[in-house]
């Protein structure tokens, strides 16, 4: 990432300087207008400006992108700061009470009260089980989100995500726009709602199938899901999160293949590992 920053840097100090010497080159021809000028120079320091203009353009937008998706990526961290410092307040509350019930020799209801509380403890310890610090944070974000909407959030995580060529943003936004959708289907469901992220990896790859058991995808719309702009929602602002993930994906050599059928959603992805 810091590598990154500094080769946006210099590319930017580069076409800055490519503008100012484009800008000295048309001053010295205008001043020598009147005297035999080659017209090329007039071209050629006009196609320089143009071209260093487009360039710092372009490089400036995808350096504050850049610091834009660090930003979210340190949010979301911050936020899980905080819920570990209350959780850990709250685990020692919770040990009080059960170590008071036990002296008191109340074991049902010393295990009645561990119950929800070990499930909590679980829920996290499965959330931080990955190397990426960002996506880490953001599945325990999305559980809390999952379960607000009274949603049955799965978590099953095969891998440390080590050596994964995406940017831990990029992944991140892969993750949400998926885990998001899926909790968007799910709340037009009555009854059960079930959401399921898993993730492993094998010996080339590394695999997120997030699946859940809200309403079928026609198969008309599954092969236009990806195209942007497209979307079966009303409410404006929507049709962009699986566009994202396509061009992501595209950029890094992955893929993901979608599959709708009754009870079961599911989009999973595939990312090749680093090569060495």
């Amino acid at each position: 990432m810091t590598s990154n920053k500094k080769i946006i840097k210099a590319l930017l100090i580069i076409s800055s300087l490519q503008f100012l010497i484009g800008i000295f080159v048309l001053i010295v021809a205008a001043i020598r207008l009147f005297g035999e000028v080659n017209s090329l120079i007039f071209v050629t320091a006009g196609i320089m400006i143009c071209s260093s203009i487009v360039s710092i353009f372009v490089l400036y937008a995808f350096y504050q992108n850049q610091n834009n998706n660090l930003e979210e990526s340190m949010k979301n961290l911050e936020e899980l700061n905080t819920k570990l410092r209350a959780q850990r307040h709250d685990y020692l509350n919770h040990l009080q009470v059960i170590y008071g019930l036990l002296e008191l020799e109340e074991y049902e209801e010393a295990k009645k009260y561990m119950a929800p509380v070990f499930k909590d403890i679980m829920k996290l310890s499965k959330a931080l089980k990955t190397k990426q610090p960002a996506v880490n944070a953001l599945l325990q974000a999305k559980m809390e989100a999952a379960e607000k909407e009274s949603i049955d959030f799965y978590l099953e995580v095969r891998s440390d995500l080590k050596h994964i060529s995406v940017e831990p943003w990029d992944l991140c936004k892969i993750l949400a726009n998926l885990i998001d959708n899926a909790i968007t289907a799910l709340s037009e469901k009555e009854n059960e709602k079930q959401l399921h992220v898993e993730i492993w990896e094998d010996k080339e790859k590394y695999y997120f199938c997030i699946y859940n058991n809200g309403p079928v995808i026609p198969e008309e719309n599954i092969n236009h899901i990806f195209n942007q702009g497209f979307t079966t929602k009303k409410e404006e602002g929507h049709g962009m999160g699986l566009a994202i993930i396509s061009r992501i994906l595209k950029e890094n050599n992955g893929q993901i293949t979608v599959s709708s059928k009754e009870e079961k959603t599911s989009f999973q992805v595939e990312i090749p590992k680093m090569t060495f």
